[in-house]
């Protein structure tokens, strides 16, 4: 596989991508802080971004810092992420995290990935997350596109999102981590989706064994 090729095409159909809490609307992608990156990948989990970025923007107007989420009341912060969807368990796990981060530490959500992951709800996905779009570190962030992307291209042949993980940063160079997550995902929702994939609109056919397979026959 060449990966320059690859990360070259996919940055010319997608400039920006996406990423936890992004604006559909937006072509920017703003700074962020790493608690702010935290807290909306948590709501991102089992909703789309739309509802993503609607819950995100409406609890941050209210409660933007570690202290000032740990006291909000819950049923305000439910109220806030209702869009989100399961907003009753997201309320207590994003409550329960920012307090976390400030009591032990001092209102900085740390770097550290094993500290990141024993904070409980937060799993590989959202500690990658964290270190790409919080603290702008190399990491490979692996959704339910990014491993699909990564097994129809032949790169991994996995099963589960921790294997691909493990795969892509084993065979990716890793000057190209901190784009993965991005690219893959707005590639994913466009082009390479779950069922129906527009492989006549993808331009990744050339290295696609997906493609290979389905479409071989048709091109003899």
């Amino acid at each position: 596989m060449d990966y320059e090729k690859m990360m070259e095409l996919l940055r010319n159909e997608f400039q920006v991508g996406a990423y936890p809490g992004k604006d559909p609307e937006e072509d920017e992608v703003p700074t962020r802080s790493p608690f702010k990156v935290l807290i909306s990948t948590v709501l991102s989990q089992r909703t789309k971004d739309v509802n993503t970025h609607k819950a995100s923007e409406a609890l941050f107007s209210e409660y933007s810092t570690p202290k000032e989420l740990a006291e909000a009341p819950l049923d305000h912060v439910k109220e806030l992420i209702e869009p989100s969807g399961f907003y009753n368990v997201k309320s207590e796990r994003v409550k329960r995290i920012a307090r976390r981060v400030h009591e032990e530490y001092d209102d900085e959500v740390p770097e550290d990935m094993d500290e990141l992951l024993d904070f409980k709800g937060v799993g590989r996905k959202t500690a990658n997350c964290v270190q790409v779009y919080g603290f702008g570190e190399p990491a490979v962030p692996v959704d339910t596109h990014v491993h699909r992307i990564s097994n129809r291209l032949g790169i991994a042949d996995t099963k589960e999102p921790e294997e691909t993980e493990k795969v892509l940063q084993e065979e990716i160079p890793k000057k190209y981590w901190i784009e993965i997550n991005k690219l893959m995902v707005e590639f994913g929702k466009n082009i390479c989706q779950p069922r129906n994939p527009k492989c006549g609109k993808c331009p990744l056919t050339e290295m696609c064994k997906y493609y290979e397979e389905v479409y071989k026959d048709e091109d003899r």
